[in-house]
């Protein structure tokens, strides 16, 4: 076995195995669980049921995102049924000594944002949560994936889950990139090329020069949507570029033990000539700015094209919801609301460069646009930077930190019939709002799409 080449998936998966049990699944060790106030409530009380305790509780990272406002955090939530799952989760967590970055709290906001700029996420964890988009953290070498309820009560009762091990796929992106390409675009770009259900069964590496060359910022963007490709999670090699970002965060080990950590995190890179199930090339410079036009991230094209003829019933179903026809320009889509928010595009990056386009311009008159920073310790960034004059001239709105208008389950809800060119990572039939219609963007595309009120290429 030990000429057996591994991938960095196998490494920091095998490193995880508590059992194999034979011709079965494994049990594998959870490092980190995050939770918010979503998927956890039956959890608990599942647990309760059966006189279970809490195994590891300060292995449990707790925030409020999904149903929060995001206008007056400080006064009691309107919508009975958000206030209630907000109370019931600061409640199991007092219950269970289980820290909460509850509403108020200075490290409180989206959980898949807070978690690695505290220096919680780590390379070679495996970490969980009840949202899909835990994928997020596979951007500093971990394995991270979303769970179901079920699987919540598993880990609150033994920091273990049950698995069967995915396969492996790598995607391998080289060259140069287009003026104006963000990450955003180069991960819409692969899944408009593998499909929604390229990546079911496998747990993704992305690899080439085009995500080395990325900030965290930018590989966390990446890996947060490899679930829209069906994939299990994805993940990138730790290198001095993750090493600098972890570096004196406020969880992250200081000291001697920092530079042990280091070493061991330098190791976690696929071995030459390691195999991979499926592998996929792709050459950035055929990668322009992106936009969807459909109700699954897929459905993308670059923003100089017109909206393809429809391939099946599902297209053509999609572009009847969207109100749209094939060979139609994107151009003569009026877009009344824009969001630059969500765990995909909500951080301090991502306002850095929707701030550097929109500085000295204002936004269309018709446009509603909203800037949701992902943690309150983006807000403070946002404020401490001049980002805040920058936006509030152009007549964009600033708010407070959540999911927000990502999906319809707060009060910043996108009504029926309108387009939402949104930075988040679903555009599903009412992912915004009954009938609202979602055209995902980079942070840039969105800020050009605010000032012009509509799609168009950027000028060269």
């Amino acid at each position: 076995m030990s000429n057996y080449k591994k991938t960095l998936f196998d490494k920091v998966w095998d490193a995880h195995v508590v059992e194999t049990i034979p011709d079965g699944p494994q049990i594998i060790y959870i490092d980190k669980h995050l939770i918010h106030e979503v998927t956890s409530p039956q959890a608990f009380a599942e647990l309760e049921s059966r006189s279970l305790e809490i195994f590891r509780p300060k292995q449990i990272v707790a925030t409020a995102d999904h149903n929060v406002p995001t206008w007056d955090q400080d006064k009691p939530i309107r919508d009975d049924s958000s206030r209630n799952q907000v109370e019931q989760l600061t409640e199991n967590c007092k219950k269970n000594n289980i820290e909460l970055y509850g509403l108020g709290h200075p490290y409180q906001g989206i959980v898949h944002i807070i978690a690695p700029e505290l220096g919680v996420t780590q390379p070679g964890m495996s970490i969980v949560c009840g949202d899909s988009h835990t994928s997020t953290h596979g951007a500093f070498g971990s394995i991270a994936f979303g769970i179901g309820t079920s699987q919540v009560a598993q880990v609150f009762a033994s920091q273990c889950l049950l698995l069967n091990k995915p396969k492996s796929m790598r995607i391998t992106v080289n060259g140069k990139l287009n003026k104006n390409v963000q990450p955003k675009d180069v991960i819409l770009y692969i899944i408009s090329k593998v499909g929604t259900d390229g990546g079911t069964g496998y747990f993704c590496e992305y690899a080439g020069n085009i995500f080395e060359e990325m900030s965290m910022e930018g590989r966390m963007t990446v890996c947060n949507m490899s679930i829209e490709m069906g994939a299990r999670g994805g993940m990138i090699a730790p290198d001095e570029t993750t090493f600098n970002y972890v570096k004196g965060r406020t969880f992250a080990l200081k000291g001697e033990g920092w530079e042990e950590k280091v070493e061991y995190w330098k190791t976690l890179k696929t071995d030459d000539d390691a195999t991979f199930d499926a592998e996929f090339s792709f050459d950035a410079s055929e990668i322009y700015p992106m936009v969807t036009y459909g109700t699954n991230p897929g459905m993308g094209i670059s923003i100089s094209q017109n909206i393809p003829n429809p391939q099946n019933d599902s297209e053509e179903k999609a572009l009847k919801y969207m109100g749209l026809k094939a060979g139609q320009a994107l151009s003569d889509i009026k877009v009344n609301y824009v969001f630059i928010g969500s765990c995909t595009n909500a951080r301090i990056e991502d306002f850095r460069s929707a701030a550097n386009y929109i500085k000295g311009k204002r936004k269309s008159e018709h446009v509603q646009a909203l800037i949701v920073p992902g943690s309150q310790q983006v807000v403070k960034q946002i404020f401490e930077e001049g980002l805040d004059q920058i936006f509030n001239e152009a007549g964009f709105q600033i708010r407070q930190p959540g999911c927000s208008a990502c999906l319809a389950m707060n009060d910043d809800k996108i009504p029926e019939g309108e387009y939402c060119v949104s930075t988040s990572n679903r555009n599903f039939e009412g992912r915004q709002g009954q009938g609202a219609r979602t055209i995902l963007a980079s942070p840039l595309t969105a800020a050009k799409v605010a000032i012009e009120g509509k799609i168009s290429v950027f000028e060269n």
